[in-house]
């Protein structure tokens, strides 16, 4: 199922009342919570949840619901020592209603109690047997939990942030996963959703960017760009966009998504082909007009320092990946939602991409281009880079032909 039918099926779940089952990476914690939204708790849900999820039962919230509530973490950020940094906060009751708070009955009360929007601290007692989850303000965007991915999901079914969630567990006291999670799905009539799949709808359909400011840049050899800075709203992380002579729509853009490299685009480094690639665009937007989309990804996303430190392994014969590897980093850690943003925004969704990294092809189609036509850039290996270029071409799949020589 695409990523758009799964997550029109939970949506239209949600909306009416029912659970699904929502799932993290494999690489992180590999288990499923079922997940309501709060308005729609009822005790039989409840009861299904303590019965057949077996986990803790928590309430997802935000941190001005938090506030409002006065709730404080448990304990301190800084002194949250758990593997994910699993905020909870103090554990609550309702303070009427209910009897000892245990029950399916008095725990929907509580939840019912907390995110009443007239509901005043005092109507709370403390310790309790609901755990309320401080999400982070950006969602998955931030950070990729349960706890955020229930308060995003219900956010796009219609509700207000708030969702129920609770582990799920095996019969054994085992935490469920994988073909595991499938299978309860199956007996109980859910649908699943991942994690990464609200992360790509957002970065799909959202503005995350603002355009700061724009100017004129006269380049040596190349003649005069319109200069745009920009800023992701969740990282603050600043871009700049570079255009020329921008073509009508209807016809697919050239476009060039280059990431950040001092060694090569400003010192001309021979370790890589980043500069021959940079100026290679350039000269092709010059001429036919277009968009290069400079990103501050320096060293595939790892940053300059782990950058250098990776070329210090590779003085000692490990490749490019392998060093990466070394140093417990990803081989690339770059995603290329930010370029798309940027061309959405602009009201493009037909580009011609000058690139040899399949990733950028897919990115781009991921996050909303209608079309993406793939223009290779030549290759000059020389002496210093041939086994890099060789590696991206072997291990990233980079489509890379050593037809030019230098």
């Amino acid at each position: 199922m695409l990523i758009h039918n799964r997550m029109h099926q939970a949506i239209v779940d949600l909306q009416q009342g029912k659970m699904i089952i929502l799932i993290d990476d494999p690489a992180r914690e590999n288990e499923g919570d079922l997940i309501v939204p709060a308005e729609k708790i009822t005790p039989e849900i409840m009861n299904f949840m303590i019965r057949y999820g077996t986990g803790i039962v928590c309430l997802s919230l935000t941190g001005p619901q938090l506030a409002k509530l006065n709730l404080p973490l448990m304990v301190p950020a800084h002194e949250n020592t758990s593997a994910r940094g699993t905020p909870f906060t103090i554990s609550i009751d309702a303070k009427d209603g209910i009897t000892t708070g245990v029950s399916s009955a008095d725990r929907t009360r509580t939840i019912q109690v907390a995110i009443s929007d007239q509901t005043q601290p005092q109507q709370l007692v403390k310790p309790g047997h609901i755990f309320p989850l401080h999400a982070k303000s950006g969602g998955v965007l931030e950070r990729q939990g349960h706890t955020e991915g229930a308060i995003d999901i219900v956010r796009l079914a219609g509700f207000k942030p708030a969702a129920v969630l609770c582990e799920i567990m095996n019969s054994d006291g085992s935490m469920a996963s994988g073909s595991q999670l499938t299978q309860f799905a199956h007996t109980h009539h859910l649908h699943t959703l991942a994690i990464s799949d609200i992360l790509t709808h957002r970065l799909a359909h959202e503005n995350l960017i603002a355009e700061e400011i724009s100017t004129t840049l006269p380049i040596e050899q190349y003649g005069e760009f319109k200069m745009t800075v920009i800023k992701e709203t969740i990282t603050q992380q600043e871009h700049i966009v570079l255009m020329k002579s921008m073509p009508n729509n209807n016809q697919p853009t050239l476009v060039r998504i280059h990431s950040s490299c001092v060694t090569g685009d400003l010192f001309a480094s021979k370790r890589c082909n980043c500069h021959t690639e940079l100026h290679y665009s350039l000269q092709r937007i010059q001429d036919e007009g277009g968009i290069l989309i400079y990103l501050n990804q320096e060293g595939r996303g790892i940053g300059l320092l782990n950058k250098i430190k990776a070329y210090a392994l590779q003085d000692v014969g490990f490749d490019t990946v392998e060093a990466n590897e070394k140093l417990g980093l990803p081989a690339d850690a770059r995603n290329y939602s930010v370029a798309a943003n940027v061309l959405r925004n602009l009201n493009i969704h037909k580009v011609r991409l000058i690139t040899n990294n399949p990733n950028k092809v897919d990115d781009l189609k991921k996050y909303g281009m209608k079309e993406v036509i793939r223009e290779p850039l030549p290759v000059f290996p020389n002496e210093h880079n041939y086994h890099y270029l060789k590696t991206k071409k072997e291990k990233l799949n980079h489509f890379i032909h050593f037809e030019h020589k230098q």
